[in-house]
């Protein structure tokens, strides 16, 4: 007599998986908002410009209500920002502090001087952390081009040992390192002169407010794209050096994520 049980096919075993199974859990998971760039511009730069030179006179805001209003907006982005991300940038934190500082020396009403040095000291001081950095285990060129956010770092690590290229790649770290310091150099120079230029006027008053708010406007390409030109030319070389020392293409490099 044949027994039935052992005829039938297992359908537990054979039964598809299904689709959430598949993925697993870490499909689930939500990639990190990215900044819009399009805010970041309105709400750092463009808003804060037209009120600090439209709406500084005593007919509309005021002066130092202008000045309130128009320092308010970068900063609320900064904290709604951190908040939505879930993420610390140091750099957008030394960002809040430059505006809190140049938000308390006009209310104070201190010399424009003042700002001048502040609006070199920021980038400065971050250039001279870069190259401190080159002398601990954690440079800051792996903060701004060489890390797991932009490069696959594990797979080029595995590539340079296996092909006995560390030594050369460390030197080329090192040369890197000087490129995006000389970026923060080159800001903090063109931060001062841009300050001493347009800050004549007393502050206090609207035609202070219109020129640092005409500042704010030019800050972008006066200063933020000669540095950035220096760091795309610091990533460039990091790129070339990293194809010549592992042989592995772009696309392989690359994190798509």
């Amino acid at each position: 007599m044949t027994d039935t049980a052992t005829d039938k096919p297992d359908n537990t075993a054979s039964a598809p998986t299904s689709t959430a199974d598949q993925q697993g859990p870490s499909s689930s998971a939500k990639p990190a908002k990215r900044e819009s760039l399009l805010a970041n511009l309105l709400l750092n730069i463009v808003i804060p410009t037209l009120i600090l030179t439209k709406l500084s006179a005593d007919e509309y805001l005021g002066t130092t209500a202008a000045l309130v209003v128009a320092l308010a907006f970068p900063l609320i982005y900064g904290l709604k920002d951190f908040i939505t991300r879930r993420e610390f940038n140091a750099f957008s934190a030394l960002g809040a502090i430059s505006i809190l500082l140049t938000g308390g020396i006009s209310l104070l009403e201190l010399d424009p001087e003042y700002i001048a040095i502040k609006e070199a000291a920021i980038p400065g001081l971050i250039g001279l952390a870069t190259l401190a950095s080159m002398k601990t285990r954690f440079p800051l060129v792996r903060t701004f081009l060489y890390n797991d956010k932009v490069l696959k770092t594990d797979l080029i690590a595995e590539r340079l040992s296996s092909t006995n290229n560390q030594s050369a790649f460390d030197r080329a770290l090192r040369n890197a390192s000087f490129m995006v310091a000389g970026s923060f150099f080159l800001s903090s120079f063109l931060n001062y002169v841009l300050a001493k230029w347009l800050l004549q006027s007393p502050p206090g008053t609207a035609q202070f407010n219109a020129e640092l708010g005409k500042m704010t406007a030019l800050s972008f390409p006066v200063i933020a794209l000669p540095a950035t030109m220096v760091m795309v030319v610091a990533l460039l070389y990091l790129f070339r050096r990293i194809r010549q020392l592992t042989e592995l293409d772009f696309e392989d490099v690359i994190n798509a994520h």
